[in-house]
């Protein structure tokens, strides 16, 4: 494992690669910051707006779009490492046909998911142990907001394109974009301000829908208009066999491995489901919180996966090992910064989110676990990265899924359920289960065995 002293060594020892993985990951670290916040926004606009009952309810109908995008949007991670492979090769014809090929499978995968969604909504939710104005807050906002899925499918993949492709910093000005219009959206629809009626918790899911399908559009314009080294032809959208079969290759295990995370995520909000509202309010605030935490380490998960597929297209593989370690030691000295944050300062941060005391109490101990955890969140979520960039994409699947389902699921029904230790019983799970799984992970990396992949057959 990297120590916080290993950490400190590696940076100054890579001072150039350092820069580079900086360069990319920042604009990344900008995307997903921003990403995030387009879902918070709706969390802080609700919770001050609205209602606990009423957030408890946008974190519901949020896990079960996202549990829906993750799973069925799993051929980008494929997509990645084979576009960035081609961009070290400087294969530009290649690179533009496996873009437009990845755009066509997501734009019939999303066309289907958010038919069936709309269809059984009523029914995908009833896996919840929801009170009645809960349920109906939760049908309400998704039964809009699933209407933003394509967009968000389509957006999703061409932002994996650009990445792959050593630009980040698109991906980051397009979500911007859609945070800025998301929040003003927000403030208007759920308040009703100027000439705009009062929408409540439905005007969040319009605003929310509206701003993804505006990056939706702004992506289209970039990738298929724009004069560059990805520029995509109608042509290139033709689905063929030489480019599904390693796509498909590579991109199965990323479903399975996100489809049993997001279950895993939809089983733990059952146990929460469980408890009072208010605890149920307090588990989607410190979710938003952790989350927004850990996206520089998704940042530099990105510049990662980029930067060691780039490598081993180079047939560079000292250079590949050399970005995993760098890049992973950044992510602990991120996480130590964040642990110290969560530990000085969680009253400041959960008082953001929500104007009740009671479950600002109610998350107070909770803030201190979530500060041990950050190191080793971090670690494996770079970690993961750089073997997903090299195509390891299953063995980042069996980590995650053993992670997930032998230790962090079972172990956060004990604290929960049988303990009844209640939300902070979540974390207790989360800290054992990266703990170990963050040594497994580092043991995989270090073998090198991931240099040795094949990615185009």
């Amino acid at each position: 494992m990297i120590t916080m002293n290993n950490a400190k060594d590696l940076l100054k020892e890579h001072k150039i690669l350092l820069a580079s993985i900086i360069a990319i990951a920042l604009p990344a670290i900008g995307e997903m910051s921003l990403n995030t916040l387009l879902g918070v926004a709706d969390t802080l606009m609700i919770s001050h707006f609205v209602g606990s009952g009423a957030l408890a309810a946008v974190g519901f109908a949020n896990q079960i779009v996202f549990t829906l995008i993750f799973i069925f949007s799993s051929f980008n991670t494929g997509a990645t490492a084979m576009i960035s492979r081609a961009y070290g090769e400087e294969d530009y014809d290649k690179l533009n046909k496996i873009a437009g090929q990845t755009i066509s499978i997501n734009m019939i995968i999303g066309t289907i998911i958010t038919t069936l969604a709309l269809v059984f909504s009523r029914q995908i939710f009833g896996i919840y142990d929801m009170e009645p104005e809960v349920l109906d807050f939760a049908l309400n906002y998704f039964n809009i907001v699933i209407y933003g899925a394509m967009f968000m499918f389509l957006s999703f993949s061409y932002a994996a394109i650009l990445r792959g492709s050593g630009d980040t910093v698109t991906p980051m000005m397009i979500t911007g974009i859609a945070n800025v219009l998301n929040i003003i959206g927000n403030y208007v629809l759920i308040t009703g301000a100027g000439p705009f009626p009062k929408m409540g918790i439905a005007g969040a899911a319009w605003s929310t829908t509206i701003s993804r399908m505006i990056a939706m559009i702004l992506y289209t314009y970039i990738l298929f208009f724009r004069d560059s080294r990805v520029k995509i032809k109608v042509r290139n959208m033709k689905i063929t066999g030489n480019i599904l079969k390693p796509l498909w290759k590579l991109s199965y295990p990323g479903a399975i491995e996100q489809g049993l995370m997001q279950l895993s995520f939809v089983a733990v909000g059952t146990f929460v489901s469980r408890l009072d509202t208010s605890s149920e309010a307090a588990f989607r605030i410190l979710i938003n919180i952790e989350s927004i935490s850990f996206m520089p380490a998704v940042g530099l998960s990105i510049a990662a996966a980029t930067l060691v597929g780039k490598a081993l297209g180079e047939k560079d593989i000292k250079k590949a090992v050399d970005t995993g370690y760098t890049a992973s030691a950044l992510g602990v000295v991120w996480g130590v910064f964040m642990g110290l944050i969560f530990f000085i300062f969680p009253s400041q941060l959960l008082g953001a989110f929500t104007p009740e005391v009671d479950i600002v109490m109610l998350s107070l101990t909770t803030m201190y676990f979530m500060g041990i955890n950050q190191p080793f969140l971090n670690f494996m979520i770079v970690m993961s990265g750089a073997l997903r960039g090299a195509g390891d994409t299953r063995s980042v699947m069996t980590i995650t899924s053993l992670r997930l389902w032998v230790t962090f699921v079972p172990l956060s029904y004990l604290f929960i359920i049988t303990l009844k230790n209640g939300v902070i019983g979540l974390w207790y799970a989360e800290i054992i289960s990266f703990i170990v799984f963050s040594g497994v992970i580092f043991m995989r990396f270090r073998s090198r065995k991931w240099t040795k992949l094949k990615i185009d057959s």
